[in-house]
C-alpha cells in the first residue's frame, strides 16, 4: 500500500500502462480520490481517449480539469486526499501552445510537488528514449519534458518506470 504524504512518480512510454497502474495504486487507499486531468480535447481522437480514461474510473473519483493551473489545483485539495495527476507531458504541451514561461511554470509545479499533503501519484511520458526529433518545436518539447521529469523524479519519494504494463521501481 502506498505511503501517506508521499509523491509517487510514474513514468514510461506511450501505452505502457502508466495511468492504469496509477489508478490501481490510488485505489488501494480509501476514497475519495481526486483525478487531476491535464488533457484538452482538441480533436475527436483526444476526446475518445478522455472518455476511455473516465470510463475506467468508478465511484469515489472526483475529476478536476487543470490543463494549465496544475499547481493551483494541487494546492486547493484537502490534506490526505489521494490524488492522481495525469499527465505532466500534456500539461507541458498546454503551456507550450499558450507560449507561457515554461521555466517559471515548471518551478512552480515542482515546488508544490516537493511538498505533497497526501498520497500523490503523478504520471508522465518518458520522451528521451527515441530518436532526436527533426524539428525545433519537437526538440524543444522533448528537452523541456526531460528537464521536468528529472526535477519531479528528484523530489519524488518513489519513481516507477512502466514497461509493457509492468512497474519497475527506479527509486
Amino acid at each position: 500500500m502506498p505511503d501517506r504524504s508521499k509523491l509517487t512518480f510514474i513514468i514510461g512510454g506511450a501505452r505502457s500502462g502508466k495511468s492504469a497502474h496509477a489508478e490501481t495504486l490510488a485505489t488501494t487507499l480509501p476514497p475519495p480520490w481526486a483525478y487531476i486531468a491535464t488533457a484538452q480535447a482538441y480533436d475527436d481522437e483526444m476526446h475518445e481517449r478522455i472518455v476511455l480514461h473516465r470510463s475506467r474510473r468508478g465511484e469515489g473519483w472526483t475529476t478536476i480539469d487543470a490543463p494549465l493551473d496544475l499547481a493551483g489545483a494541487l494546492e486547493a485539495l484537502p490534506d490526505n486526499q489521494p490524488v492522481l495527476v495525469d499527465c505532466l507531458t500534456l500539461w507541458l504541451t498546454n503551456h507550450m501552445l499558450a507560449e507561457h514561461d515554461l521555466d517559471l511554470e515548471c518551478r512552480r509545479l515542482v515546488d508544490v510537488l516537493s511538498r505533497p499533503r497526501g498520497p500523490w501519484f503523478v504520471v508522465s511520458n518518458e520522451v528521451g528514449q527515441g530518436i532526436v526529433p527533426d524539428n525545433a518545436l519537437a526538440r524543444r518539447f522533448r528537452d523541456a519534458a526531460g528537464r521536468l521529469n528529472q526535477q519531479v523524479a528528484a523530489v519524488a519519494d518513489t519513481v516507477l518506470l512502466m514497461v509493457a504494463g509492468l512497474p519497475l521501481k527506479v527509486k
